[in-house]
């Protein structure tokens, strides 16, 4: 139902600040097409693809890559799914979106608007990219929508905190029964530890405090200079 998904959509007021903040943990750029209005730059892992938007919304939005919208558009709502707009004029890049229960908004457009650079030789200086994690009041609630799409629900696990996973062909997303302010894009290590000291010695900026729950030992939450909040966790082995 969702396409092939694109990227995390983030607004970034100084796109040239935040793309080097990522180049300067490991990530690449990609080549951007011409299809946005405003200043528009993508890092990628390999795993995760970041678009960085000069104009937008504050929050993070996924944004999948599905052809023939207009015709797609029906069946998203034939799931009870209420489209938030729908931009399907013939002079403008084909754009539609919704929210999903937790008020993560999501987005298709029709075409790429940007071409996938070879992956990085490592990995970043984050660790291995699991998923997209969204907090939500309603777990099951959450599970049967995103089920729904075609992501594949796990059942839910409560270790190290209660959380489900949906899992996609080429993005995970995870419901976490958290108290975050905003959605956060999750990486893991079992060397975490060592690799968030070697973080704070580079004077990069982190929350104050983590979720309930979450050891400060362990874990942390790096922010990015256009705000974006990065879940640095440790992983077992």
């Amino acid at each position: 139902m969702l396409g092939r998904f694109l990227e995390v959509s983030v607004r970034a007021p100084d796109v040239p600040a935040s793309l080097a903040f990522y180049e300067s943990l490991g990530f690449v750029q990609a080549v951007t097409g011409d299809a946005r209005p405003h200043p528009y730059a993508v890092v990628t892992d390999g795993r995760l693809c970041l678009g960085l938007h000069g104009a937008g919304d504050d929050e993070p939005t996924l944004t999948w890559v599905h052809p023939d919208l207009a015709a797609h558009a029906p069946r998203l709502e034939a799931l009870g799914i209420e489209l938030e707009f729908a931009r399907l004029g013939a002079e403008q890049l084909h754009e539609l979106g919704f929210q999903d229960p937790a008020g993560q908004r999501l987005t298709l457009v029709e075409a790429r608007t940007f071409s996938p650079p070879a992956a990085p030789a490592i990995a970043s200086q984050l660790g291995y990219f699991e998923e997209f994690g969204i907090p939500t009041p309603d777990l099951e609630r959450s599970a049967v929508f995103w089920d729904a799409l075609g992501l594949v629900a796990f059942e839910p696990v409560r270790i190290p905190f209660a959380k489900v996973v949906a899992a996609g062909r080429d993005l995970n997303v995870g419901l976490y029964d958290l108290d975050l302010r905003s959605p956060v894009l999750t990486f893991s290590d079992p060397a975490m530890p060592e690799r968030i000291a070697a973080l704070r010695e580079r004077g990069l900026r982190f929350a104050e405090k983590l979720p309930r729950g979450m050891s400060a030992r362990e874990h942390a939450m790096l922010i990015a200079p256009e705000g974006t909040r990065l879940l640095l966790m440790t992983a077992t082995e």
